[in-house]
């Protein structure tokens, strides 16, 4: 498994750790070892332009997710995309959820590998599908790494 991990924000960024929890949350949903990831951490103007470009929305964002292949029989070894995280947006999100800017990246990074996995949450029972799939992947990595 190859989970790449960029940092561009200029900001601090749990890496390591979510390199850890991206291949335990790819472990659980029964992905091939050898599927590749990328994440990649970026400031707010960059996450601005790709915004704006990609979903054709204004200002900034906390996750944006760009899928390039899905599995599609059980054990297939594909590059499963990219996930672009902003540190700044996530930080301002967890003084407001309040909890700390790492877990808010950390829920990022899984709900970015959920979209890239197909989850939506465009519908209330997808979204609480989704919603409790990513916490519950979060919760479980965080007690199983301590």
């Amino acid at each position: 498994m190859t989970i790449e991990i960029t940092n561009k924000s200029g900001a601090l960024a749990p890496g390591d750790q979510i390199q850890s929890l991206l291949a335990f949350a790819m472990s659980k949903l029964d992905l091939h070892p050898d599927c590749d990831l990328n994440v990649t951490f970026v400031d707010d103007a960059e996450m601005t332009e790709l915004h704006i470009k990609w979903m054709d929305e204004p200002g900034s964002t906390d996750v944006l997710s760009f899928p390039m292949d899905l599995p599609e029989t059980e054990g297939e070894v594909v590059t499963l995309g990219d996930i672009v995280i902003s540190p700044d947006f996530a930080t301002a999100q967890a003084n407001l959820a309040g909890h700390t800017p790492e877990h808010e990246m950390f829920i990022l990074a899984t709900h970015g590998l959920l979209h890239i996995l197909g989850y939506d949450h465009a519908e209330a029972v997808e979204e609480k599908v989704m919603f409790e799939l990513q916490e519950s992947l979060v919760k479980q990595w965080s007690a199983e790494s301590k």
